[in-house]
């Protein structure tokens, strides 16, 4: 599964810091799952309520 965070970022023109502020997730995390690190998935609900998307917005996997 790959969170798609950069793509969300990107398209928003948004930092890490802004992303840190809507989620209210440390920025070093926010910086962590851009680099690769899967995060669990209370923390991907964290990061769909403050960004205002659905989940399976921000994960990428065959599954979904």
């Amino acid at each position: 599964m790959k969170i798609l965070l950069d793509e969300i970022m990107e398209q928003r023109n948004i930092s890490e810091r802004q992303v840190s502020d809507l989620t209210g997730l440390p920025r070093s995390l926010v910086h962590e799952i851009r680099r690769g690190s899967r995060p669990r998935i209370d923390t991907v609900e964290q990061l769909a309520k403050g960004l205002g998307v659905k989940m399976r917005d921000l994960m990428e996997s065959e599954y979904l």
